[in-house]
């Protein structure tokens, strides 16, 4: 993949790090997107000591911002990239089941549509081209269907997206896929605080839902996503992968 220009979106901690990471390692061109200067500058130096031929990166609130305007100026700033990566989402959204539809959009919002809006910029001219790979970081809550109902629901509808959508791309050469994270521990994750504090939730968690009895970790999440953004995955259009820890 050296020298491929790839677009990640929530570059700045977490498993988009990890994800810029990997990607890194493998020599090409990064724009990171996400809402903190200060952690971008840090992946910036990351990766560029770890491989990257290049690593630009532009300051933005996704949720909260005008997400087809960002993806024209990136168009414009950038080029057209060869991969992108919307790592865009969290279970910390709303969770009142009995809310108003505006609760259950808001979650939607945050947890799909933003990264739809982009898409919309972003994939006629892949389409165009003839090529690209556009890669949806979900989530097994949408397999699941276990936890916040906002969230394992607009995850949900994100998973029918890419398959829906996905198959409609795969005969023009552009690969839409998501990857689904189980439970990732990093620091400043969900679950980081109860490890460090030996809470016994910890223990209860893996034993009652995770089969290979530990938590996942970034770079674990990155390895899937670095193949699926490559060659090798060029028969693997419209899929929901798992990469859980055998989520149960």
């Amino acid at each position: 993949m050296t020298g491929k220009k790839v677009l990640i979106v929530g570059a700045s901690k977490g498993i988009g790090r990890g994800i810029a990471m990997g990607f890194a390692k493998e020599k090409t061109n990064i724009v990171g997107i996400a809402r903190s200067e200060d952690l971008l500058k840090e992946v910036k130096q990351e990766a560029l000591n770890k491989g990257a031929v290049s690593f630009e990166y532009e300051v933005s609130d996704i949720i909260n911002g005008d997400c087809k305007s960002l993806a024209q100026m990136l168009l414009d700033k950038y080029g057209l990239f060869d991969v992108i990566v919307h790592n865009v989402g969290t279970s910390l959204c709303g969770n009142n089941h009995l809310g108003s539809s505006e609760d259950w959009i808001a979650a939607l919002r945050t947890n799909a549509l933003a990264s739809i809006d982009m898409n919309s910029v972003f994939l006629p001219p892949m389409i165009e081209r003839g090529s690209g790979h556009v890669i949806h970081i979900s989530s097994i809550s949408a397999v699941m269907q276990r936890g916040n109902p906002l969230y394992a629901s607009s995850k949900t509808f994100l998973n029918a997206y890419v398959t829906t959508v996905g198959r409609m791309l795969a005969p023009t050469g552009v690969v839409m896929c998501s990857v689904m994270p189980g439970a990732v521990a990093f620091e400043g994750s969900y679950w980081d605080k109860f490890i460090k504090e030996g809470h016994p939730r910890v223990q209860d968690f893996l034993r009652h839902h995770q089969a290979a009895n530990r938590f996942g970790t970034p770079e674990e999440i990155a390895n899937a996503v670095v193949f699926m953004a490559s060659d090798m995955a060029s028969f693997m259009q419209a899929t929901n992968i798992p990469v859980d820890g055998a989520n149960m």
